[in-house]
């Protein structure tokens, strides 16, 4: 056998009893996959660890705790054996070859009938990978090949097209504070699947130089002070490249539903009748804070944090926050998008109980290479802000953790 390659087939294991031998290391590493299969897993072995008594326990699989005997396998159609004992597992592989079962040998590669492959998953494709030379088979090798295709499928550098027709449609995908490794392994295949892309400038901007030149890009220029393209423009342009039959992703900074507007783009496709998945994006109200060594909560200085938006003035009629209660807090504060408003702000929760020596930083550019860090005081950061020309995006922290991620001095 060993002079010729292996076969390699996809076994379809779904109610169909599959025999592990042992309930050691090998064991946990594959019985996951044996689950996920759908197989009826009987466990033979005298101990297991304890993540597969965890299985048997969970009702995931079958164990009989004692030692392989012969007959085990009569009704399998797939066997695994690893136990320790080399004997037993010569006899359980004989037994194996007379009932036709296939058959891994955990020991003894040479001697099985069958090999596992090294496999991943992504996005509905399952990647396996066998060495065919059974003289120089080098399962580290073979793990590297399974783990190099995976990641780029994953993060959308190893694009296959798709020769059947795709449904047409929007994905709203959250990209992230920034840095464009920061997007989801979703969000990232998404992107790499689209014909139009529609981006925020607060999205991961390096990832569109990487897609293909037939993807049309349109910059939803969101530009704070700036120019914007309105609300309505945007989901028009969604509307309007969906119903050409296009794959279109909506590439949006942060979480699409934190302060992302992403509701009202999923209303307006839905009143469309066009169909939208929505997927979830690392909120810069956390990231920016932990890439500047900053923790929203800390054990013994703050239990809770809240996510505020400081686009509009406290006492501006049109604020839906209620910074009275706010001041009353403990925890941590994280504005967004408050950078012009932030004395304001300071004033308001200082006059409502906060102490002015409450620490705060800002966090300008997060994630990326541009990223600073300034900080102050509620009763210092309007000068501060002036003084250090901080400008949007800044991700604004008040509260004790502050100090507790504050880098030291000198």
């Amino acid at each position: 056998m060993a002079e010729h390659p292996a076969y390699p087939v996809g076994l379809r294991l779904s109610g169909r009893r599959v025999v592990v031998l042992g309930g050691g290391q090998v064991a946990q590493r594959r019985l996951p996959a044996l689950v996920a299969a759908g197989a009826d897993v009987l466990l033979v072995s005298p101990g297991a660890t304890p993540s597969v008594e965890a299985m048997a326990d969970a009702g995931e699989i079958t164990w009989v705790r004692r030692p392989y005997e012969d007959g085990d396998l009569a009704d399998a159609w797939y066997a695994l054996i690893a136990t320790s004992d080399p004997v037993a597992n010569a006899v359980a592989s004989a037994e194996a070859e007379r009932h036709r079962v296939w058959c891994v040998r955990a020991d003894d590669a040479d001697a099985a009938t069958a090999w596992t492959p090294a496999t991943g998953h992504s996005a509905g494709v399952t990647v396996a990978v066998l060495t065919t030379d059974a003289r120089g088979r080098d399962p580290r090798h073979t793990a590297a090949i399974r783990d190099a295709v995976v990641e780029g499928l994953r993060d959308g550098t190893l694009v296959a097209p798709h020769h059947r027709t795709r449904t047409p449609g929007v994905a709203l995908v959250g990209g992230g504070p920034g840095d464009p490794d920061l997007i989801t392994v979703r969000g990232r295949r998404l992107l790499a699947e689209a014909d139009v892309v529609i981006a925020d400038r607060l999205g991961p901007r390096d990832l569109l130089a990487e897609l293909p030149p037939h993807v049309e890009v349109i910059d939803a220029a969101k530009i704070p002070y700036g120019r914007a393209m309105a609300q309505e423009a945007i989901n028009d342009a969604l509307v309007q490249h969906a119903r050409q039959g296009k794959s279109v992703v909506r590439l949006k900074g942060g979480d699409p539903f934190v302060f992302g507007r992403g509701m009202e783009e999923v209303q307006a496709l839905a009143e469309a009748g066009i169909p939208c998945t929505v997927v979830p994006g690392i909120s810069s109200s956390i990231a920016v804070p932990g890439a500047a060594g900053i923790p929203v909560t800390h054990r013994g200085v703050a239990h809770e944090f809240t996510v505020v938006s400081g686009h509009v003035a406290p006492d501006d009629e049109r604020s839906l926050v209620d910074w009275p209660a706010l001041a009353r807090l403990t925890g941590t504060l994280v504005v967004l998008m408050g950078v012009d408003k932030i004395g304001q702000i300071a004033e308001t929760l200082v006059a409502h109980g906060r102490s002015p020596d409450t620490p705060v930083a800002l966090v300008q550019e997060g994630t990326t290479a541009a990223q600073r860090r300034v900080d102050a005081t509620l009763a210092t950061v309007a000068g501060t802000v002036r003084a250090a020309d901080v400008k949007p995006p800044a991700v604004i922290v008040i509260g004790e953790v502050v100090a507790v991620g504050r880098p030291a001095a000198g």
